[in-house]
């Protein structure tokens, strides 16, 4: 197995993180390799707020509930991006007309899942651990105002990066079959789920909470609540989405 290979397959998630500052090159590093990460036309639909302040750290931190925020030395928010395009068309004599697609929406995040993708694996390759943060979502109102945020940015996700107090053990992944399709979709996932379920009980042993994947999983979708505030914030950043 090559060496990014094992990166890749060898990633577990970090919330205990040592004071160690990272060195500006490593940041830099992470940031272009993120940067160099494919996306839709080129038009690189997303963009990046890095934030080592501590203060500011700190304030996030309270905000969302996750003290690793805090603990580690450089939070990135991984938006997406159309108010830069928005100014290109603006100084072409156009208009920005596409914040009322929801394809517009579905375009920059899988542009900032990409990047993110990219730059867990030059975060990890360094030797630094991550933890991504998704709960960014459902304080967005206030991260936007954090951030400074102008219109047609979103954030979509955040990545807390440091050096790593301790080792973590793999978290179980389903079966692979129940992952990659060959040809055709596979419909019928219950065995797959099943042997997984006894794979995670093994392994929620010795954690602190211990729900089975299917209660986790329950949690985010056996209801339609969603996160309330979040279309208010989309339409405050100028993301009105309408049925056709």
């Amino acid at each position: 197995m090559n060496e990014t290979i094992s990166v890749l397959t060898n990633h577990y998630s970090v919330r205990n993180y040592l004071p160690n500052p990272i060195e500006e090159e490593q940041l830099q590093t992470i940031i272009e390799a993120a940067q160099a990460a494919p996306t839709w036309g080129n038009g690189q639909q997303l963009s990046i707020v890095g934030v080592t302040d501590q203060k500011k750290k700190k304030q996030i931190s309270e905000i969302i509930g996750q003290p690793w925020i805090d603990q580690a030395p450089v939070f990135l928010s991984f938006n997406v991006d159309f108010h830069r395009i928005s100014q290109a068309l603006e100084q072409n004599g156009q208009t920005f007309k596409a914040s009322e697609n929801v394809d517009t929406l579905l375009v920059g995040t899988t542009d900032v899942g990409i990047a993110m993708g990219y730059a867990i694996a030059a975060a990890e390759s360094l030797g630094l651990g991550i933890v991504p943060i998704g709960a960014i979502r459902t304080k967005s109102d206030r991260i936007i105002d954090v951030l400074d945020l102008p219109s047609y940015v979103f954030p979509i996700v955040g990545l807390v990066i440091g050096h790593p107090a301790e080792e973590n053990d793999l978290k179980p992944r389903l079966p692979l079959d129940s992952f990659y399709h060959k040809e055709t979709y596979q419909h019928d996932h219950l065995s797959h789920i099943r042997a997984y379920e006894d794979k995670m009980k093994t392994y929620m042993q010795s954690r602190p909470i211990q729900k089975t994947w299917t209660e986790t999983v329950a949690r985010y979708y056996s209801h339609d609540k969603g996160i309330p505030q979040t279309t208010e914030s989309l339409n405050k950043q100028g993301f009105h989405f309408k049925k056709k």
